[in-house]
């Protein structure tokens, strides 16, 4: 679908039916793709999800269809909730008036160009504006820019802005040169264990047969074939076992989870320093599966970030709802 007709419906002020603006923002990442559609005002109007899809320079056309497919979606649940909940309101047929998305992998200044022009040829809004994921959940988290957005779930990254309104990332790496004390570092750093344990080098305790219970594998020299197939998210779900067996007090589980909260405790100082901040004054918002509301981290990581002098504020984050106010400022 190269040109994006949808029939969308509001209220006017003088109750008549006419043109709106209308703006979207998307978070998308490889699990799916979520939209909310604001108008002039801000006020949600729509909500879509699709499945998703990465940015990448090769294939941009996956990423962007992902984010195509959330707008209509959401367009068509507007149109049917609103003209059966109220007739009297009018049907208005237009492109958007501006779009933001916040994919991942558009940290790339070549995946973001690739994906933006595919956005353009589709037709979806008349301004078109692509940027990371991480940067849509900040302006959610903290719309005047004035906190640290520490994320980790899958990887890992701290997120602030400074003085001058450039953005401050620390981390977000991926997994060969950054991510550390993700849900990706965790299990790998659990799978190391248990082929030192293996070896005889570290004792074979309840992570090392959790992991083995975990992955499926007979032997523990059969991981070695595992992790070379296993994509990330794989690697990632078995966090959570690690910081299970930490609370049971197996000492090497331990010796992971607390190198993990160090490390990204160390992610939000950095970007404190870089931001020049009085830390009293610096709140923290966290966001991912493995430190937001019940996380398997998020006791630990608040607790550390509270006692090195930080403020953690709890709070949900809602990314395209940020990138919306993204897309109605650009």
């Amino acid at each position: 679908m190269h040109h994006l007709l949808g029939r969308l419906v509001g209220r006017l002020d003088s109750d008549e039916a006419g043109v709106v603006s209308l703006f979207a923002g998307v978070d998308g990442g490889g699990t799916s793709a979520r939209v909310v559609i604001v108008d002039g005002e801000g006020r949600e109007v729509a909500r879509g999800e699709a499945p998703g899809a990465v940015v990448t320079v090769v294939s941009p056309e996956d990423a962007a269809e992902a984010v195509a497919a959330a707008i209509r979606e959401a367009i068509e649940l507007a149109s049917l909730e609103r003209i059966t909940r109220d007739a009297s309101l009018g049907s208005i047929v237009l492109p958007l008036d501006g779009l933001w998305a916040g994919l991942a992998g558009a940290g790339s200044t070549e995946a973001a160009h690739a994906v933006r022009t595919a956005l353009i040829e589709r037709g979806l809004a008349h301004r078109i504006t692509v940027g990371t994921d991480v940067r849509a959940a900040y302006e959610d988290a903290f719309p005047n820019g004035e906190g640290v957005l520490l994320i980790a779930g899958t990887g890992s990254v701290a997120w602030g802005m400074g003085s001058d309104g450039g953005p401050i990332q620390v981390g977000g790496w991926g997994k060969l040169l950054g991510d550390e004390g993700s849900g990706h570092w965790i299990g790998m750093k659990g799978l190391q264990h248990v082929m030192a344990a293996y070896d005889g080098r570290s004792p074979q305790g309840y992570l090392y047969h959790q992991m083995l219970d975990a992955t499926g594998v007979r032997t523990p020299s059969d991981l070695v074939g595992w992790v070379e197939v296993a994509k990330k998210r794989e690697i990632a779900v078995l966090a959570p076992l690690v910081v299970a067996s930490s609370g049971l007090g197996d000492p090497a589980a331990e010796d992971i989870v607390a190198e993990a909260v160090t490390a990204l405790v160390s992610l939000v100082e950095a970007v404190f320093l870089r931001g020049a901040w009085q830390r009293e004054d610096t709140k923290v918002v966290l966001w991912g599966g493995l430190i937001a509301d019940s996380g398997p981290l998020a006791g630990r990581v608040s607790e550390a970030l509270i006692h090195t002098g930080f403020s953690v504020v709890e709070r949900q984050v809602d990314p395209p709802l940020g990138a919306s106010r993204l897309a109605l400022r650009t």
